[in-house]
C-alpha cells in the first residue's frame, strides 16, 4: 500500500504528469484515424487535462484486427501459463513503482479522492491482476467418469477476442477486474475506457507493454458509446463483451449480440441496495459508520452503494443521530488533498442529476437529517433523506450520488418485501444480532451478494454481480470471472477393443 504524501506533493505531481493522449493498439500510441479528439474534463476544477483521441468505428476494426493477429499467431494464447503469469506479475510491480503517479491521474480525471486512489484503487489493481497471474498455472482441467472404453477430458481455451466497455466510477478497479482474468486466460482484448476517465487505461497498457505484454494482446481504443462501444459491441470478430454501466446500456450490448454474431456478452449494471438495520442491531455507532460507508463512499458513485436504509422504527431516532455525527467525519472537498473523503462528482451532466433528485428531496416534504446543497456545481453534500416511501422514486431510481433515503419498517418480514421490491438485485447488507435472522435474511434477499453486519463486496475471491436487471451472464471476480473468459471443450477418445488398429498385433 502507498504511504500518502501531502496535498502539496499531489500538487507537484500532478503539475509533471505527461498525460497519454492516443489510443494505445498494436504496442504503439496511435492518433484516431479521424484526427479527431475530446477534451478529458478535471471534474473538480473543469479545467481541460488533455485531448484525447476520439476513436470511430475504422479504428475499432484495426484494433479487432491486431487483437485477432495476436491472438491467432499464439504470441500470448499459446504462451505456457508461467509465461503469461510472469508477464503480469511484472506488470504488478510496475504499477506499484508508479503508483503515485497512477493516483495522481486516476483522481485529477475522475474527482476521486486521491486517499482513496492511493489506498483502495491502486492497491486492488494489483491485488486482482497478480490473483488471477498466480491462479493461471494452478487451475487444473478435468476428465469425466466415462467407464473403461473411452477417456473424456474437459478443457478450458481463451474464449478468443474480448471488447471490455468500462464505467467511469471506478477506472482502474474495472480495467483490472476485465483485464486481469481474460489475460490470464490467454484472451486478447480491445478495451473502451469510459470518455470521462481515459488516462489510467492508456498508461496501464503502455506499462504492460513495458512489462513483456506482446503487442496487439491489449489494445485501448477512447472515444464515445456511439462511436467505439457500439462498433465494439456489433463487431463480428469480436467473441466476448464484457461491459460495466448502467442498466440501460447493458441492454443495448445484448442486441448488439444478437444483431451480429451471437458473441458472449457479461453485464454487470445498477444496483438500488438496501441497507437493513433490525431492532436488535447492536453497537450502533458500529452500524452508523458502516450506513455512511454505504451510501457515501466514492460520492455515492457506485453501483454497490447502500442507496435505502430500511430500519425498524423502534431503533430509527437512536440509529439517525449516530449517522449525523459520523457523517461529519465525510470532509468534502479538493480530491487532492488526502484529509478529503468526498470529491466531485464526474462531470457536470451527472452533478446536474444528482442535483434534481436533492432538490426532488426538498419538495417532497421529506425530513432532511444531514446535508441538503450542492456546491459551486462540482460537489453535492452527503444527504440523508428521512420519511422515503418504499414506493417513492428517491428509493427506487438508481441515483448514483451521496443521497440516502430512509424507510421505515415496523417488522422483519415487511424489511425483506421493501428490499426486494426493486428492479435490481446487485448487493445488500443486513445488520442483526441474531445470527439466525441473519442467515434467513441472506437467503430471503434477491441479490448477488448480501452483508451480514457489514457494508461490503467481498474480495477478490468471491463472485461479485447481480440478480434481476443487475447483471447478465457472470460474473467479475474470483474463479469464475477467469472461467467466462474460456470455452469448455470436450475431447473424446475412444479406447474400446474395435477401435484399436488393425495392424497391432
Amino acid at each position: 500500500m502507498s504511504d500518502l504524501l501531502t496535498i502539496e506533493e499531489y500538487k507537484a505531481i500532478a503539475a509533471d504528469l505527461q498525460l497519454p493522449t492516443m489510443s494505445f493498439v498494436d504496442g504503439a500510441f496511435r492518433p484516431s484515424v479521424s484526427g479527431n479528439t475530446f477534451e478529458s474534463i478535471n471534474p473538480a476544477t473543469g479545467e481541460v487535462l488533455a485531448n484525447i483521441a476520439a476513436c470511430n468505428a475504422e479504428d475499432v476494426d484495426f484494433a479487432v484486427g491486431k487483437a485477432r493477429e495476436a491472438f491467432e499467431d499464439g504470441r500470448w494464447s499459446r504462451l505456457h501459463p508461467s509465461e503469461r503469469k510472469e508477464v503480469l506479475i511484472k506488470l504488478c510491480k510496475l504499477v506499484q513503482q508508479n503508483s503515485h503517479e497512477l493516483a495522481v491521474m486516476e483522481s485529477l480525471d475522475s474527482g476521486k479522492p486521491i486517499a482513496d486512489c492511493e489506498t483502495i484503487d491502486i492497491p486492488e489493481f494489483i491485488h486482482t491482476l497478480s490473483w488471477h497471474a498466480e491462479a493461471i498455472d494452478k487451475i487444473y482441467d478435468q476428465t469425466a467418469p466415462v467407464g473403461p472404453n473411452a477417456m473424456a477430458m474437459i478443457v478450458r481455451e481463451p474464449i478468443g477476442v474480448v471488447g471490455a466497455v468500462l464505467p467511469w466510477n471506478f477506472p482502474l478497479l474495472m480495467l483490472a477486474w476485465k483485464i486481469a482474468p481474460a489475460l490470464a486466460a490467454g484472451c486478447s482484448m480491445v478495451v473502451k475506457p469510459a470518455a470521462q476517465t481515459t488516462l489510467t487505461a492508456l498508461r496501464i497498457a503502455e506499462l504492460a507493454a513495458d512489462a513483456g505484454l506482446p503487442k496487439g494482446v491489449l489494445n485501448i481504443v477512447p472515444g464515445s458509446g456511439a462511436d467505439v462501444g457500439e462498433p465494439l459491441g456489433l463487431h463480428m470478430d469480436v467473441d466476448m463483451v464484457t461491459f460495466t454501466g448502467s442498466t440501460v446500456t447493458g441492454r443495448r450490448f445484448l442486441r448488439y449480440a444478437a444483431d451480429s454474431n451471437i458473441k458472449k456478452v457479461v453485464l454487470e449494471l445498477g444496483g438500488k441496495n438496501p441497507c437493513i438495520v433490525l431492532d436488535d442491531a447492536e453497537d450502533l455507532d458500529k452500524v452508523a459508520a458502516q450506513v455512511c460507508a454505504a451510501a457515501f463512499w466514492n460520492m455515492g458513485e457506485n453501483c454497490s452503494a447502500g442507496s435505502r436504509l430500511i430500519v425498524q422504527s423502534g431503533i430509527k431516532p437512536a440509529l439517525l443521530e449516530r449517522i449525523k455525527v459520523h457523517a461529519r467525519s465525510w470532509k468534502l472537498g479538493d480530491p487532492l488533498d488526502p484529509t478529503h473523503q468526498l470529491g466531485a462528482m464526474i462531470d457536470k451532466g451527472h452533478f446536474g442529476k444528482v442535483a434534481e433528485y436533492l432538490e426532488l428531496g426538498k419538495s417532497e416534504g421529506y425530513d432532511i437529517v444531514l446535508g441538503g446543497e450542492s456546491i459551486d456545481g462540482t460537489y453535492i453534500e452527503p444527504t440523508v433523506f428521512d420519511g422515503v416511501s418504499s414506493t417513492d422514486r428517491l428509493a427506487r431510481e438508481e441515483i448514483f450520488g451521496p443521497l440516502l433515503s430512509v424507510i421505515t419498517v415496523e417488522s422483519y418480514d415487511e424489511a425483506i418485501a421493501v428490499a426486494n421490491d426493486t428492479e435490481y438485485g446487485l448487493a445488500a447488507s443486513v445488520f442483526t444480532s441474531n445470527a439466525k435472522k441473519a442467515l434467513r435474511a441472506a437467503q430471503a434477499i434477491k441479490a448477488g451478494t448480501v452483508t451480514v453486519n457489514c457494508f461490503g463486496e467481498g474480495d477478490i475471491t468471491t463472485p461479485f454481480g447481480g440478480y434481476k436487471q443487475s447483471g447478465f451472464g457472470g460474473r467479475d471476480n474470483s474463479i469464475h470471472a477467469h472461467d467466462q473468459y474460456t470455452e469448455l471443450k470436450t475431447i473424446w477418445v475412444d479406447l474400446s477393443d474395435d477401435a484399436v488398429d488393425s495392424s497391432i498385433d
